[in-house]
């Protein structure tokens, strides 16, 4: 059968990323308590496609995914990015990984347990050279310090949305980035609080106001002294409870 994406295309234009989004697919995450957590990420595939092809072939880009069934974990992306490059007969091959990932949490008096969920990202990509980034998003109590200072009765508060990227030399486990990011905030965010518990949680973000700016310097304070990371970008949301609009800030720093 004719193979229409090998044919030649004569407008000179390369092409730096085509490939398939949004593949849905189950994968393995190392687990610092429980050593390996099953899930399922949302998954995008591209590479680069030489001005002389009409196309890629989309193909394999899913029978690449289905002969390392069961080994896509972090370990096992470089393999797959070099199949990519090799299969598709590409100089860069760029494979995102973004899924949800459990901790069990212990609420701050009760000790009541539940499950946290905070959404990680992979991301992997090879060419002449190999780069990897590891992301976390995680929610976090934000107390605005202006309206504790001004006001009679109490101060508004809302739920702020902290994402870290980070380049590192060695292993870093998400636990660890969670936990790090956690306590930048004003208070953290549980899955489950007895009546006890929110009074503790409430009473914490009020004695530990923050603004957006506050909480991305104290993370990025906190990253600058972890010697393994080589680079990172720190971003908060802050989803404002009285104003029709979210506060934002961010910090990137290579080292």
């Amino acid at each position: 059968m004719p193979d229409l994406q090998q044919s030649r295309d004569e407008r000179n234009i390369p092409i730096d990323k085509v490939g398939v989004k949004n593949i849905h697919y189950p994968i393995v995450v190392l687990d610092k308590s429980k050593e390996r957590q099953h899930t399922v990420a949302r998954i995008n595939m591209y590479v680069d496609l030489p001005h002389h092809f009409k196309g890629t072939h989309m193909s394999r880009f899913i029978e690449i995914l289905n002969e390392h069934h069961g080994e896509i974990s972090i370990e096992g992306i470089d393999a797959i990015l070099l199949e990519m490059k090799e299969r598709l007969e590409a100089s860069s091959a760029h494979l995102e990984l973004e899924f949800p990932y459990f901790i069990e949490k212990r609420a701050p008096v009760s000790g009541a347990r539940g499950l946290m969920e905070y959404q990680c990202r992979m991301l992997g990509s090879l060419g002449e050279t190999g780069d990897f980034i590891l992301g976390v998003t995680v929610p976090v109590t934000s107390l605005c310090p202006c309206s504790r200072e001004i006001s009679e009765r109490g101060a508004h508060n809302q739920r702020s949305a902290v994402t870290v990227q980070v380049r590192y030399r060695d292993h870093i486990w998400l636990e660890d980035l969670i936990e790090w990011v956690e306590a930048c905030g004003s208070a953290p965010v549980y899955s489950l609080l007895k009546r006890e518990d929110e009074k503790a949680v409430t009473e914490q973000a009020y004695d530990n106001p923050r603004f957006v700016e506050d909480i991305v310097r104290a993370v990025t304070e906190k990253l600058q002294h972890i010697e393994n990371i080589t680079w990172f970008r720190v971003e908060c949301e802050n989803f404002e409870s009285i104003h029709n609009h979210s506060a934002y800030a961010l910090v990137e720093q290579r080292r």
